[in-house]
């Protein structure tokens, strides 16, 4: 198989949570780019929206639609609007996050709660209402964002976000067993654990611990807005057809000291 065809995502349809913005926006560019017809869903349609016409320009078909990952009923609907529009699901992103700072003793359980719910529970709603679909197509690629908080404690005066932390580790376990589960039914399920990139949720971590971070940043800069871009392509496309149950970490170095 010639190397393009390997990366190369067009007539398939992908799913992307948390696709208004940041890391995801940067994904759905990436698919765009590569053939792949977009749904982009978060709590904030307009951003979504944005996007989506974005997207357009690159030759690709679009739907930006208002999700809540914690809520069944909301992703039941997304499911049911792809498949409506385009008839199967091929890729699933599994992006949308949250993060709380607090030290462990005096987190509340609202926000701990709230963490979990999006980025556990929330991974776990859209896999599995998605995984419906691919199970009948025999045939899927879900991506799990992780994060290398995942692997490992954090020092606190960098990042004390212990909700997060722990949420993402779950997400990378969660990756696994899914892969061992789903496998034998044709869906792959991988993960990428990035690290520090400048978005809206990162921005004042960043402002707070910035130089301390790069120091402890082998290549001494954050990610920018194309290091995701590949790495997801890979994941969605046959290139990986012998993966599963990865998680990619994509981190500067960090994750290596």
């Amino acid at each position: 198989m010639h190397i393009k065809e390997l990366f190369d995502l067009k007539g398939k349809t992908a799913i992307i949570t948390g696709g208004g913005r940041g890391l995801g926006e940067q994904i759905a560019e990436g698919f765009a780019e590569a053939g792949a017809n977009l749904v982009l869903c978060s709590r904030k349609e307009e951003a979504c929206v944005e996007v989506a016409e974005k997207m357009k320009k690159l030759g690709v078909e679009t739907l930006a639609l208002k999700c809540d990952v914690t809520s069944q009923e909301d992703v039941n609907s997304v499911v049911k609007a792809a498949l409506e529009k385009f008839g199967r699901i091929d890729i699933l992103v599994n992006n949308s996050g949250a993060s709380w700072g607090a030290p462990a003793e005096e987190m509340p359980l609202e926000a701990w709660n709230k963490v979990m719910n999006v980025n556990v529970t929330g991974t776990f709603l859209m896999s599995q209402a998605v995984g419906k679909v691919m199970i009948e197509q025999q045939y899927g690629k879900i991506i799990n964002i992780a994060s290398v908080a995942g692997f490992k404690g954090s020092r606190p005066e960098f990042m004390d976000a212990i909700g997060y932390n722990a949420s993402k580790g779950a997400v990378i376990t969660f990756t696994k067993d899914l892969a061992v589960k789903w496998g034998p039914k044709g869906i792959y399920v991988n993960a990428i654990a990035p690290g520090f990139f400048p978005t809206k949720m990162s921005k004042g971590l960043l402002e707070k611990g910035g130089n301390g971070i790069l120091e402890g940043t082998p290549l001494r800069k954050y990610g920018t807005e194309s290091d995701l871009k590949g790495i997801a392509l890979l994941l969605a496309s046959k290139a990986s057809d012998f993966m599963t149950g990865e998680t990619i970490v994509v981190d500067g170095g960090t994750n290596a000291m």
